[in-house]
């Protein structure tokens, strides 16, 4: 574990359009639901856990964490999801992954807070085959008042929020780590044995 405590978020607050407004999280991947597998693979890697959902708050809180949702109205997307966690969170660093990705790492949050530990940075982003997987972040809980104003004046994409950061892109070898599940289709292929 790391010597600074770290909260885990995980963000199912989408609306899931391209799943025909199924929510990801809950959808089943390998016999279970999607997001088991995502907190299976993070929850060993961190001190604490949190939920990101603005809907079916009582399925996700069968899990067990803490369900929140986001403060910013209107399913704001995933930079809303991150500052309802940051809000929740009582650790110095919070990191947070996708509900529809079962597949991330083992390693993600000791690469990431070795990356941001060396930079000094305030956020670190995973990096895979030459692209930022930007909603696998580890950050400084410090940053809620930036993001609260970036939210609050319009802002909501991560990129344009990173500008005036100092951050720090961790590569990862593996891109399927990283496959997210978007469309029954993806689903379907992804879920064969």
């Amino acid at each position: 574990m790391n010597p600074i405590k770290i909260t885990g978020l995980i963000l199912a607050g989408g609306l899931a359009r391209r799943m025909g407004g199924n929510d990801k999280g809950l959808r089943q991947f390998q016999g279970k639901p999607m997001i088991a597998h995502v907190l299976e693979r993070l929850e060993p890697q961190v001190d604490a856990m949190i939920i990101n959902a603005n809907q079916h708050h009582e399925a996700y809180a069968t899990f067990g964490y803490p369900v929140i949702a986001d403060v910013v109205p209107g399913f704001a997307g995933p930079l809303a999801g991150l500052h309802a966690g940051l809000r929740a969170c009582t650790t110095p660093l919070l990191a947070s992954a996708p509900c529809d990705t079962p597949f991330l790492p083992a390693d993600l949050i000791a690469k990431l807070y070795a990356g941001l530990i060396e930079a000094e940075a305030q956020l670190a982003v995973a990096k895979c085959g030459g692209w930022t997987q930007p909603l696998f972040t580890l950050c400084q809980r410090e940053l809620l008042d930036y993001l609260t104003r970036f939210l609050d004046g319009g802002g909501h994409k991560a990129y344009l929020w990173y500008a005036k950061l100092k951050i720090v892109e961790v590569p990862f070898p593996d891109p399927s780590a990283f496959t997210n599940i978007n469309t029954p289709e993806e689903l379907e292929r992804l879920d064969q044995p």
